[in-house]
């Protein structure tokens, strides 16, 4: 049975324990960069409409959710997670491309950031129009940075003051979207993956932020 992707709805109430358990053992494989998250939670975002669900059948696939920041001015799409019997079908991206929509429809006016350790996010964030930036370029709301606590590189997070972590900022901004050619923007992402995969301990104060070499 072919996988379709829905934005969620009370139905779907009933997959919140698996979409737990999975973005529970994703944090753990990753090791940064997801955020464990209660039934309680999720069962609130499916119920008022910011979530997307992936299901092959009654087979729970992926998912992801819409976060609000600072009175609609930031939105996130996060906990973007896929069941690994269905990893490298292009699964994640078309979830991603879901929940992106689905936040600009919601929210024309705010712009959508995420921060993340993997390569393959940033490329699809890249397609969407999103461009890496600081973190001061992203909300500043102390909720959204406490639920990196669980990560284990949160103490280089507040070391640094908050300015820059092993995870990569990402924002769209609808008056500003990233517009430069496909094959740039991928360029683009290879040069700032390298140099935050540099980001160790010993060198996080003395790496020259290259966002202005290359935006």
């Amino acid at each position: 049975m072919s996988v379709k992707i829905h934005i969620a709805s009370d139905p779907h109430t009933a997959y919140a324990d698996d979409i737990c358990a999975m973005i529970e053992v994703a944090a753990r494989q990753r090791g940064t960069g997801i955020a464990k998250r209660k039934p309680e939670y999720i069962t609130m975002k499916i119920k008022n409409g910011n979530s997307v669900i992936a299901l092959d059948g009654e087979t729970l696939v992926g998912f992801c959710y819409i976060e609000i920041w600072e009175n609609k001015k930031y939105v996130a799409n996060s906990g973007l997670i896929v069941n690994p019997d269905y990893r490298g079908q292009g699964i994640a991206k078309k979830i991603k491309a879901k929940a992106f929509e689905l936040s600009r429809k919601k929210y024309p006016e705010s712009k959508l950031f995420g921060i993340t350790t993997s390569l393959p996010v940033m490329k699809i964030n890249s397609d969407l129009g999103y461009k890496p930036v600081t973190f001061s370029e992203l909300t500043q709301d102390e909720t959204f940075w406490s639920g990196c606590q669980s990560c284990p590189n949160y103490d280089i997070l507040t070391r640094n003051e908050r300015k820059n972590c092993m995870c990569t900022g990402m924002l769209f901004d609808p008056e500003r979207p990233n517009t430069k050619p496909k094959a740039e923007r991928a360029q683009n992402i290879q040069k700032f993956h390298r140099w935050v995969r540099l980001k160790t301990a010993s060198f996080l104060k003395k790496i020259i932020n290259p966002l202005k070499l290359f935006l």
